[in-house]
């Protein structure tokens, strides 16, 4: 059923678009009967006003939007995601602005998605999530002139403004800190090699390792608990197996320590675990894991505050956040002389 336009209103009352807009929007420029006839035919057609438009056109945004392209089941197990969805709806819902989800497991759905979203007028902007090396829903935007914000950065973003924090300072606080207790071999389970934040991590993690002289090797999984038990296993069964991994994320340090005490391994006797992005799942793994701290919250906060003031014509800028800090708890020690 296609739904009724200012364009059928007028055809329908013989007026034109412009009076029909001003009697259904109380502006004058039309006489009382033509008006109450505007608005009896609009109640027959059902006609609805575009909610969206009108937010736009008072130079207000209604809805924004953000599509995730992760897999379900590891979203929904991901304390990051949800962070982040808290703090660009603190900001949001402060402004009476409503937040559009839809989650995809294909990039090219996910275009798909902003090509509708733009069509049907169906969001004022959207947030970028999970920057890809080679990421061509930065020309799309751009090209669509749908204003948006990118979570991560600050490479690779084309013309949009960004809001990020130093993964390859991060990156060094870490291996600083693993080789400073004796670690000389040190694994990492990273995640999807294509996101432009795990190659950033991984060309700091080569770096760090060359400058302190210790050996580091990169896997990359899923950041599903499932994919880092897996990869924990082969790491600590082969041979010159590390005495220290970090995960790139909570969930995937939770599997991977608990892997660990499946093979009779001691956290952090004989293996010392590093986790990303700190939360309480870190809190209620035994021994509490040592982590990179960053505000997540404040993050996604700090995002919507920039997609507002885009949409609303401001000029928007990157923005760098809160330096991650590592918070060292139970999960790293000296390493021990027996596995040196």
């Amino acid at each position: 059923m296609k739904r009724p336009t200012i364009d059928d209103i007028a055809r329908r009352a013989g007026v034109s678009k412009g009076a029909v807009s001003f009697a259904l929007n109380g502006r004058p420029g039309v006489s009382s009967q033509t008006r109450r006839r505007i608005q009896a035919i609009a109640a027959e057609l059902g006609w609805q006003p575009n909610s969206l438009a009108r937010a736009l056109s008072d130079g207000r945004p209604d809805v924004l939007g953000l599509v995730v392209d992760r897999p379900a089941r590891t979203l929904g197990l991901e304390p990051f995601f949800m962070q982040l969805i808290s703090g660009i709806e603190a900001t949001l819902s402060a402004a009476s602005v409503g937040l559009l989800l839809q989650m995809t497991e294909d990039p090219d759905h996910e275009i798909a998605i902003y090509r509708k979203w733009w069509a049907q007028q169906r969001v004022a902007g959207v947030f970028v999530v999970d920057l890809r090396a080679e990421d061509t829903r930065i020309a799309v935007l751009e090209e669509l002139k749908l204003p948006a914000v990118v979570i991560g950065g600050p490479e690779g973003t084309g013309r949009l403004p960004a809001v990020w924090s130093d993964d390859a300072g991060a990156i060094d606080v870490v291996m600083e800190h693993l080789a400073g207790l004796g670690h000389r071999r040190i694994a990492r389970v990273a995640g999807q090699v294509e996101l432009r934040h795990t190659r950033v991590r991984t060309e700091a993690m080569r770096e760090a390792a060359a400058r302190l002289g210790v050996a580091a090797v990169t896997v990359y999984a899923d950041y599903s608990g499932e994919s880092a038990e897996r990869i924990t296993l082969d790491l600590l069964r082969g041979p010159g197996r590390p005495t220290a991994i970090v995960y790139d994320n909570d969930v995937m340090a939770v599997a991977g320590a608990a892997a660990a005490r499946e093979l009779g391994i001691s956290v952090p006797a004989e293996l010392s675990v590093v986790a990303w992005d700190d939360s309480a799942l870190c809190l209620l793994a035994r021994p509490h894991l040592t982590a990179v701290s960053r505000d997540i919250a404040a993050f996604g906060a700090q995002a919507g505050r920039s997609l507002l003031d885009l949409v609303q014509g401001r000029e928007v800028t990157d923005s760098r956040q809160a330096e991650p800090r590592l918070v060292d708890r139970g999960s790293t020690a000296p390493v021990a002389e027996s596995v040196q």
